[in-house]
Formats: structure tokens, sequence, C-alpha cells
């Protein structure tokens, strides 16, 4: 028996997962994957002149999207028709595609096909499946892009497929009508409960995010073939109603309804309870409401699943999450890469159904969180709620890249296309590890890089799918797909850093090491706390910096009111914060929540030690710093450009170094990511860099 990768798909075991770093996986180092040319691969050369950056040509390439991994992993998938189980077309064509769920590297580059968790040979089945919902539909979803973007009839036809493999999934009666089952074996059987067990149990049971990518990849798939073949687009339209059946049953028969999350309101309506599951569904129904637009069930699904999502927009410039779209109702403390399409989704919605509430809740997670995420380190995986989980994904990165694009496509502001350009130049060796992740000549994504650099060389499909839909997005967009090839290197970031209580020295109170780091809700940063008693001292000292820098005291605040803690930096007042008073726990794992706290006095340069005084027990995890300037360096074929992002409410200016014969070109942006014109004195060439209120500035060395 072959023991293999066991792929959690429910929210908990994942967020379990990556509070304890073990997103890493097997991880393995060597070169690029050699394989033959495919179809992003001609003779010519991608050539594109734009306004910051130099020209850069990539032998070979015309466009960057290639299908052949893609292809490779895709089988066919023998499909018997069973109670409650059939697809368009199935006595004539008893077979569909489906992706294999992995694809392990053999030591020669090569890739095989595996499926999620223990083989057994007699059967031949996993213990989870060779095939899933998730990637089937969002494999759908990249063929029918590649198709409508390429003209490609071979992409239409693989589309088809999967979405017939797609509905063949979907549950078409009983008290689960409209539900998805998520694993399928290489023979076409079912596995309704895969070990270990996934939640919802049967997989079919519940709305899941199984069933949010399924409206997805229908909606677009509806839209795609409306025209092109009206009958199978009929029976795509009859399944996603069938979905949204499910949904009116199950998660948004609680629509208008609030659940409590440490006393905060949050909507009762999401899919799995989760912006990130029904921000894909979004994305489907935005696609089929622009072909159907007189569909109102499908409408006021739109409008509820969007309200929902916008709803759990959080922070601002200076206060965490910094505008991020909170991914789980059930955590007010952590926000997650995986599954992050929330801008993008509510780009798209607010378009369609004309809603600009929703829109600046996408302009917030773009512009200004997106801003800080990078200078912090780049796509990382989670901050829950320090920045923590350090490894990147595809998944990930494309999130990011498709709501920097989304929101940038809907509002006209250029700035994000710049953020979009060091996001996507990911792929292309600006990470941790220096390395390409992404090879335009197979089509390969890496399946992700560690926190270290190493490189996790396999490629299984939902890095495939991400990396190819990124690359679609890419060739989309020639000037930001010139400015992305023209980084391949991250020279250094600047932003949020985290100094552990427990470093620090204190009286009156000790270190508590818990069995667990994570809470059920967040994690304690480096897997401990200080526990400082009523009158207790802690003071921890902190890096120098030449800059002023807000501080976040990250406390696990109490449920009733409990006083406060003092703070000061040598003498110098920063502020209070309450060591209680969260409110009711309600939906959230355990009482109380552990969260950054504002102070209302930046930390002046120089100040090398801070200290909290509490009249009351208090829990303290960690001090994060935010520069009032951060700044992500990144290089390559377009030269050397700095990335700074503002955490102040007023105009800033910094003076930078010149060099001798090199001028400086800048372009402000406002926290909304709109160019702004700046007053042709401020922009000296003298080496002044003007950064706007909550905004950034993108600056480029040019020989003069």
């Amino acid at each position: 028996m072959t023991v293999h990768h066991a792929r959690s798909r429910g929210k908990l075991p994942l967020i379990r997962l990556a509070a304890a770093l073990g997103l890493t996986v097997a991880l393995a180092g060597a070169g690029l994957v050699p394989a033959a040319a495919g179809p992003g691969t001609s003779g010519s050369a991608f050539n594109v002149t734009t306004n910051g950056f130099a020209e850069r040509e990539v032998p070979g390439v015309e466009t960057l999207t290639n299908l052949s991994h893609l292809d490779f992993l895709l089988d066919e998938v023998p499909l018997e028709p069973v109670k409650g189980h059939s697809t368009y077309g199935i006595k004539q064509d008893p077979t569909a595609l489906a992706p294999w769920t992995y694809a392990d590297r053999n030591d020669d580059g090569s890739y095989r096909r595996v499926g999620g968790g223990s083989l057994d040979p007699e059967t031949g089945h996993w213990s989870q499946g060779a095939f899933n919902a998730d990637d089937i539909s969002r494999s759908a979803v990249v063929y029918l892009r590649h198709w409508q973007q390429a003209n490609d009839v071979s992409s239409r036809a693989k589309a088809r497929e999967l979405l017939r493999s797609l509905t063949y999934l979907q549950t078409t009666d009983g008290e689960n009508a409209g539900n998805v089952v998520l694993w399928q074996q290489p023979d076409g059987t079912l596995n309704e409960s895969a070990e270990p067990v996934e939640l919802p149990d049967p997989s079919d049971a519940g709305d899941s995010y199984w069933l949010a990518r399924t409206v997805w990849a229908l909606g677009e798939g509806y839209a795609a073939f409306q025209n092109e073949d009206p009958k199978f687009a009929q029976f795509l339209q009859k399944r996603l109603h069938l979905a949204l059946e499910a949904l009116n049953r199950q998660s948004l028969a609680q629509y208008g309804d609030y659940d409590i999350a440490d006393g905060e309101r949050v909507p009762s309506w999401l899919i799995a309870d989760g912006a990130d599951a029904s921000a894909e569904a979004v994305l489907g129904l935005s696609a089929y409401l622009e072909a159907a637009p007189d569909d109102e069930v499908a409408r006021r699904a739109l409008r509820q699943l969007s309200e929902g999502v916008a709803k759990m927009s959080a922070g601002s410039v200076g206060q965490w999450p910094y505008g991020a779209i909170l991914p789980w109702t059930k955590s007010q403390s952590l926000w997650h890469a995986w599954g992050g399409m929330a801008p993008a989704a509510l780009a798209e919605a607010s378009t369609v159904l004309e809603r600009s509430d929703w829109m600046q809740a996408a302009v917030r997670d773009t512009a200004q969180f997106t801003a800080q995420l990078l200078a912090a380190g780049g796509p990382d995986n989670g901050w829950t709620p320090t920045p923590a989980d350090k490894v990147q994904i595809a998944y990930g990165v494309d999130s990011r890249l498709q709501g920097l694009v989304s929101t940038s496509d809907a509002t006209g502001a250029d700035g994000l296309l710049e953020l979009a350009a060091v996001t996507g130049a990911w792929y292309f060796g600006a990470n941790r590890s220096g390395e390409p992740i992404y090879d335009p000549d197979t089509g390969v994504t890496f399946d992700g890089v560690d926190g270290s650099g190493v490189i996790n060389r396999n490629s299984g499909a939902e890095s495939t799918i991400h990396g190819q839909l990124s690359m679609l997005a890419l060739d989309a967009h020639p000037i930001l797909k010139s400015k992305a090839l023209g980084i391949d290197e991250t020279v250094s970031t600047t932003g949020l850093n985290v100094v552990e209580a427990e470093s620090g020295t204190m009286s009156g109170g000790e270190v508590v090491q818990p069995a667990s780091a994570w809470t059920g809700e967040a994690n304690f940063s480096g897997g401990a706390y200080v526990l400082l008693d009523k009158g207790g001292q802690l003071t921890v000292g902190v890096p120098d910096s030449d800059q002023l820098r807000r501080v976040y005291p990250i406390v696990n605040q109490d449920v009733e009111p409990e006083g406060s803690t003092l703070w000061r930096a040598e003498g110098m007042k920063l502020g209070s914060t309450e060591n209680g008073g969260v409110g009711e726990p309600g939906i959230t794992a355990v009482p109380g929540k552990l969260s950054p706290l504002f102070l209302e006095k930046f930390l002046d340069p120089g100040r090398a030690q801070i200290t909290g005084v509490s009249d009351s027990k208090v829990a303290i995890d960690a001090l994060m710093l935010q520069p009032l300037i951060s700044s992500i360096v990144v290089d390559g074929p377009a030269g050397k450009s700095t990335v700074y992002v503002s955490a102040g409410d007023k105009k800033l200016k910094k003076k930078i170094e010149v060099p001798p014969g090199y001028e400086l070109n800048q372009r402000a942006f406002d926290s909304t990511g709109q160019l702004v014109e700046i007053n042709g004195e401020e922009m000296s060439h003298s080496g002044q860099i003007v950064i706007l209120p909550g905004g950034f500035t993108v600056a480029h060395l040019e020989e003069g």
C-alpha cells in the first residue's frame, strides 16, 4: 500500500494545518522541470515597452498560458448512471474528463499522477479519491477562459467534458439535491465519505466549498456556451438552478440573520460560513447574469452572497487587518490567502449589479491591505493574526492577482496594476526562493515555497489551475504582463514585524506555553504568551528603526471588561489597550479574542524598549510593529523599483539616494490606487519621494 497525500478541504482542518505551519508538505530541491515545448511557445519573442519599465525580450514566448501540464493531469472517467447522479448525454457518451488531484515529481523531472490519501492496490481506490469536484470545476473555468480568450477549440471541448464530469457529481434528487459529492475514484465510483473525514460528511450533505465552485463553473459555462451550444447551455442553467435551490434551503435560508462572533455581528448566510467560499460562487453568478440578466433567482442569490461578503470587510489603513475582507465568520482574528477571491468577486458583482459600496470593499482589500501584505513579506498564506504562516502557494498568489486586476478593470485604478505586477512576478522569481515557480515552456506551476525559500516542486491540480488563471489574466493585460516579466527578484521587504512578548522581561507575571498555539480561531505567535497579574509589568526590546512605527499590542482579550494596560516607550506614552470587553463569543470556538490592538501614538525612532503595565490580569502575545512607510524593493530586466506604502493619514515625504547618472521616476497613488499628479516641486529629481495618505508610490531609477 502506498501512503500519500491527505487533502483537507474543510476550513478548520486547513487552518489548523496552517497554524502548525504544516502546509510546507514534502519539499525537495531540484531545477526547473524539463519538458517538451507546449502551445505557449513559438519562434518569436514577446516584447512590450511600458512607462517606467525597460523592454524585456523572452525568447520563444508569445503567451504565458500553457495548458500542457493541466492536459497531462486530465484523464477519462467512466460515468455509470446511478441513483441521483447523471449528466448531459451520458447514454451516448458514458465517459468524461477530470484532472488527477496531485502530480508528484520524479527524479528525472517528469511527473506521475496520484490521488488523495492512501491507495488500496486491490481496488485501485484512494482513501479520498483520484478526482475531486473542486479541481474539476476550477479546471473547467481555466479551459472556458482559454477558449474564450484564445479561440481555442480544444479548450472548448475539454471545458465541455469537464462540465459533464462536474454535473455528474451533483446530486439530482432527494434531500441533498443540488449539493455535490466531492471525491471520485479512477473507475468513476463516487466516494461520499472520504478518509480522513471531511465536513460536510457525506460530502453532499450540505453546502460547501465544492458547491460554491460548482456554481462558479456552471455560471461561466452557461455564459460561454449560451450561443455556441444552446442545448448544452440550457442543461448547465438547469443544474445551476438546482445548485441555487440547495443554497436557498441551506445557507441563503438564513439571509438577513446575523451571528455574533466575539461581540461582532457577522452574516449567517455565507456558504460554509465563509466569504472565501461564497466569493467563488459570486464569480460564477456574475458571469451568468451578464448572459442572463432577467434571471431573478440568480440575481437575488448574487445580491445576497455579495452583501454578505462585503460585510466581512474589516480594519483601515492604521487598524488591523487594514481593509482586508476576512474569510471566515467564526474568527475576527484570522485572514488567509487560500480561497481569497473575495475582492475579485465583489469587483465583478458590483459592476453587474451597480453597487458602489461593494466596490469600496474590493478597493480597500486591494489598494490598502494587499499593499501591506506585499510589504510584510509577499503573498503569504496566513495572518493569524500575525504574519506567521510564511508559506506561499499559487492559489493565494492568484487570488491576490485576480483581485487587483478585476478591481483595476472596474475602477481604472492604475496603481492596482503596479501591485499586480509585483504580485505576478512571484511566478517568475520574485519570491523567497529566488527561482521561477512557473515554467511557460511546460505549464508547470510548483506547489509552493515555504518560509525559508525551499520549493515544493510537485505540481498538482490546484497549483496548476491557479497558475494558469494567473497567466490568462497576464496575457489579457499586455502592459501588466510586461511589467511582471520585468521583475524576477524581491530584493527586500520592510513592513510588519513581530516581537514576542516572551522575549521581554517582566515582574508580576509568567510565560505560558499552551499545548497548542491554535486557539480554534487564531494562533499564539511563537507558541507562547505572557500572563501578567494585576499590577504586572512587561518590558520588550524592539529592533532599531529610522522612522516612526505604529505599535499593536496583541492581547487575548476577555469577554467581560477587565481593566486596561498602559503602554510607554522609555517615558513616552503610546496609549492603552483594554484587557477585556470583546463581548460574547457567539459562534467562535473559544471565549475572548486574540487581536492586534491600536495605540494612538507612533513609536519614535531610537526608542528601544516598550513597557506595558496592567491594572488587571491580562494575556499578552506579542507586539506588532508597522513602519509609517513600508516598502517592497524589486529588481529584474526592467531595473530596480521600490513600492513605498503609507500607514499614515497625512502626505509623507521621504528622501532617498539617487546615484550619479540616474534620475528618479515616481508615480504616486492614493488610498484607492488612483494615480494622483504631484506638484513638480515636490516630485524632485534630487531624491524626494511623496507618499499620499494611506496610498503608495512606485519609484524607479532610470539612467539619465
